[in-house]
């Protein structure tokens, strides 16, 4: 497998932390106090795993240009899918919970989802990391 396949990883990683930091900015300056806490706590909980798990997907990306594997390339898929899933569904919850919109209870089963992409990704983090080529 090719080491420079990394590079995406870093790539979209440092994006989506230049998002976090930018969503976390208008989080403080911005909207709280306009929204309810619970949906302010929300957003809250999204842009956290937004943060670490970005920063999860520069590490991927940064050991896979030393070492990349396969576990390794499933770790950065499966970081992305998490922060789409996870931080995506937790974002339309807020919006859905601060315009007090009816009729989207089908947005809260799909945050597992991508915690389940991200317990994936750790896991696959450290089979890589265990199985260095």
């Amino acid at each position: 497998m090719e080491k420079r396949s990394g590079n995406w990883m870093i790539v979209v990683g440092c994006f989506l932390l230049a998002l976090a930091v930018a969503l976390g900015a208008f989080g403080s300056h911005g909207i709280r106090g306009q929204i309810s806490q619970d949906a302010f706590r929300i957003y809250d909980t999204m842009v956290t795993y937004l943060f670490y798990h970005s920063f999860a997907l520069v590490i991927a990306g940064i050991i896979g240009r030393h070492s990349m594997n396969g576990w390794i390339l499933w770790a950065g898929r499966l970081f992305s899918l998490g922060i789409l899933f996870f931080c995506g569904s937790l974002i339309l919850l807020t919006v859905v919970k601060a315009l007090v919109l009816p009729g989207f209870g089908w947005i809260g089963p799909i945050t597992p989802l991508g915690g389940l992409g991200f317990i994936g990704g750790w896991l696959s983090l450290a089979i890589g990391i265990s199985r260095k080529n």
